[in-house]
């Protein structure tokens, strides 16, 4: 747990001066509780290992939504990266700014692409001809120009999870090395189209740095071709996907990414555009979960909490690791070996397996690392309302969202009418 935002004060756990079981008091489990200082720290660390660099930072808005915690990106200059029309009215309501937005994604819809040409977005990554050819319609009725980066797929192996990994050959994003050329040219003859950068993103949760400076090598090397063409772009947009340590990782430090990007680069004085996530922060949050009952099975024993994949979907998703550690003073306690299961009925629904703890009916859990693609990635799945959100700030905490009520889960929906 030495990588974790809680330390332990006595027999207390706290996120900086705040002692978790008080803010749990107030607002019941499952709660995702989150450390302004941490994500603070990550956006200055992050910023300061890019001195010297024409960069600008664009927050991947997937990896957690809120608009509390997108205000503090835009209150620290940030950027984002945004995948669909409601994550841009996200970053608007959270007083990010729309230049600094560059949206990605395979699926655009007419909508969206409306909205954030209405917006004046920094650049769309373009993923397809059609896709190219559809926001120069929408732009010409609109009497606008639509700024285009085009997202080429560079056939890096990032090394991940299959299911986040994103710049091979066979996955459905950007477009081909050697298509990448000709879609410029005809991005250039096209009357309400401006060319501004190229881009790829390889990746999520990418520990060794040689992915991210092969894709780059591949981007610099169309980035001169189309210098050569009198094809002048502005930025180079590299995506993000650092990794995080969930256990034993060993990402690379931001340093250490840094420069090797810088000596990728040269002397090339072209703006760099990064879309980290994860990295900001995954760190920063918790859900807290409460023990509703202890299982013994023939084979194993079961943790039966009240949060489910429902409420953090990853371990069910990936087979993805978070360290689980017990929040409540226990004393005498025998340590035994546990699943962490939810109350979903799905065989696939844990939080964590064969989990060494010291436990009782009642404790509180807290899974680490869950400050990215946790909430973000939360449903209503067995008509179970989504957890509470809380940001720690100091020894104040506030609530950033309220949890859902049952009333809200089905405000939406209607009876069929008697005839």
């Amino acid at each position: 747990m030495s990588s974790s935002i809680i330390h332990k004060k006595s027999d207390d756990f706290y996120i900086e001066n705040t002692k978790l079981l008080d803010v749990v008091a107030k607002y019941k489990t499952p709660l995702y509780i989150y450390s302004k200082k941490q994500i603070l720290s990550q956006i200055s660390d992050f910023s300061s290992s890019l001195d010297g660099l024409n960069s600008l930072i664009c927050f991947a808005v997937k990896a957690n939504s809120n608009i509390a915690i997108l205000n503090l990106m835009a209150e620290q200059g940030l950027g984002f990266d945004i995948v669909s029309g409601g994550e841009l009215k996200r970053v608007i309501a959270a007083k990010g700014d729309p230049k600094k937005v560059v949206f990605s994604g395979i699926g655009k819809s007419h909508d969206e692409i409306q909205l954030a040409i209405e917006k004046g977005i920094l650049s769309f990554n373009i993923e397809s001809q059609q896709e190219l050819l559809k926001i120069q319609s929408i732009a010409q009725k609109l009497d606008k120009k639509a700024p285009i980066s085009i997202r080429v797929n560079p056939n890096v192996d990032a090394k991940t999870h299959p299911y986040i990994s994103t710049g091979l050959k066979d996955n459905k994003f950007g477009v081909a090395e050697n298509e990448a050329i000709e879609l410029y040219r005809q991005a250039k003859e096209l009357s309400h189209i401006q060319i501004k950068g190229i881009d790829c993103h390889i990746g999520s949760q990418i520990i060794e740095i040689a992915p991210f400076t092969d894709s780059l090598k591949k981007l610099i090397h169309i980035y001169d071709q189309l210098n050569s063409l009198g094809i002048e772009l502005e930025h180079i947009d590299i995506g993000g996907g650092i990794g995080i340590d969930y256990m034993d990782d060993n990402p690379p430090s931001f340093s250490d990414y840094a420069k090797a990007i810088k000596a990728v680069l040269g002397n090339r004085q072209i703006q760099i555009i990064f879309e980290p996530g994860r990295v900001i922060v995954g760190k920063a949050g918790i859900l807290v979960t409460k023990i509703e009952y202890l299982k013994s099975g023939e084979t194993k024993n079961f943790a039966i909490v009240d949060a489910a994949m429902n409420d953090l979907m990853r371990p069910s998703l990936y087979d993805a690791y978070h360290e689980i550690i017990n929040l409540s003073p226990n004393n005498n306690i025998n340590e035994d070996t546990y699943d962490v299961v939810g109350p979903v009925c799905e065989t696939g629904d844990f939080l964590g397996k064969h989990r060494k703890l010291s436990i009782q009916t009642g404790d509180m859990l807290a899974v680490l690392d869950a400050g990215a693609y946790g909430m973000s990635m939360s449903s209503n799945y067995n008509s179970r309302p989504r957890a509470c959100e809380v940001i720690v700030d100091d020894e104040h905490f506030y609530e950033i969202k309220s949890r859902e009520t049952f009333d809200q889960l089905i405000a939406n929906e209607k009876l069929i009418p008697q005839k």
